[in-house]
C-alpha cells in the first residue's frame, strides 16, 4: 500500500448489490504535515509511507458517481477547472483540478446524465464543477442537477467564505440548491448522516445495497492515519473538538461488518475498510 498512499488516485470502481460506484479523478494537492497539528515530526519520521518526495501528504480530488436503476447522482464536484497555488503560511501545497468532465466521460456518463451533486460541504474543492463555467462557456457543467446541501450547512454558509469559497460560488449555487435533512434518503439507498465539526453542517452519505454499505465521508478524514488516530483532527477543523468525536463515532461504523469507506482525499486508497487489530484500528484498500 505504500506507493499508492503517495500518488494521487485514478478511477476506481466499486458494486454494492446493484449499485455502482465509481470515484471521478478531478486533480489532486498536497496537504503539509502542518494539516494536522497535533502529528508530531517522530510520528511522521516513523510513519514516511504517508508523505511524498516533498514530505506533503497527497490529497486526491474529484467526485463519486453512484449509479442505480439507470440513474445517476454524483457526491462532491472536485475542484472544477482551477488551480490554487502554493502560499507559505497555507497548511495545502498546490492544489489543481480540471479532470471530472473527462473523468466521467470515461465511465460512460454524459453531464446531463447527472440527476443531483449531493455535497458533503462548501468549500472550494469540493463544490468545482457545480459552480465554476465549464471552459469556453458561460455555465456549470451538470445542466440537469439540484444541488443538494444539508441544512445547518446552507444555513452557516458563510463559514464556508472562512476558507476560500467566495460569494460568487456560494450565489451560482443557490438557484438550485435544495437543504437536506439527517436520515433523509436523497437517491436510492443513498441517506444522509450528519458529521459536523470540520465544517457545522458536514455531512456523510450511506449508501446501502445487496446487505452491504458504503460510507462516503467527505472529510471528517483526510488521510488513512487518522483512522489509527481519530484525535487527530485538521487545521482547517471548524470544530475541531466535535470533529474528534464524530470521527470516532465514524471509525466505529467503518468497522463494522459489511461496511466499506470512501476517502475522497485519500491519495489512491479512496475505498477500504477499517479493520481492527493489535496496534488498533487501520485503513484496508480495497478494490471490489
Amino acid at each position: 500500500m505504500d506507493e499508492r498512499l503517495r500518488r494521487p488516485a485514478g478511477i476506481h470502481t466499486l458494486r454494492l448489490g446493484g449499485t455502482k460506484l465509481t470515484y471521478l479523478p478531478d486533480g489532486a494537492g498536497q496537504l503539509t504535515p502542518g494539516w494536522l497539528p497535533d502529528v508530531s515530526e517522530e510520528t511522521w519520521a516513523a510513519h514516511p509511507e504517508y508523505l511524498d518526495a516533498t514530505g506533503n501528504l497527497v490529497a486526491s480530488m474529484g467526485g463519486l458517481l453512484v449509479e442505480r436503476d439507470g440513474r445517476a447522482l454524483l457526491i462532491d464536484a472536485g475542484l472544477g477547472p482551477q488551480e490554487i497555488p502554493a502560499e507559505p503560511g497555507n497548511a495545502h501545497g498546490r492544489l489543481y483540478g480540471g479532470a471530472l468532465l473527462d473523468s466521467l466521460a470515461k465511465a460512460g456518463r454524459a453531464p446531463g446524465d447527472i440527476e443531483a451533486v449531493a455535497f458533503t460541504h462548501l468549500h472550494l474543492d469540493h463544490l468545482g464543477w457545480a459552480c465554476l463555467p465549464v471552459p469556453g462557456t458561460d455555465r456549470p457543467a451538470f445542466p440537469a442537477a439540484e444541488y443538494l446541501v444539508a441544512e445547518p450547512e446552507w444555513t452557516r454558509r458563510h463559514l464556508a467564505e472562512e476558507h476560500g469559497t467566495s460569494k460568487e460560488m456560494l450565489a451560482a449555487l443557490e438557484p438550485r440548491v435544495r437543504t437536506v435533512a439527517d436520515g433523509e434518503e436523497i437517491f436510492p439507498g443513498v441517506r444522509v448522516m450528519l458529521t459536523p465539526g470540520h465544517t457545522a453542517g458536514h455531512a456523510a452519505y450511506v449508501i446501502t445495497d445487496g446487505g452491504r454499505r458504503l460510507i462516503a465521508f467527505g472529510d471528517a478524514l483526510h488521510s488513512p492515519i487518522q483512522v489509527d488516530h481519530p484525535e487527530w483532527s485538521a487545521v482547517v477543523d471548524h470544530d475541531p473538538v466535535r470533529s474528534a468525536e464524530f470521527r470516532h463515532r465514524l471509525v466505529e461504523e467503518l468497522a463494522r461488518p459489511d461496511t466499506t469507506g470512501f476517502g475522497l482525499h485519500f491519495a489512491d486508497v479512496v475505498f477500504g475498510r477499517v479493520e481492527r487489530g493489535g496496534d488498533g484500528p487501520a485503513w484496508r484498500p480495497v478494490t471490489s
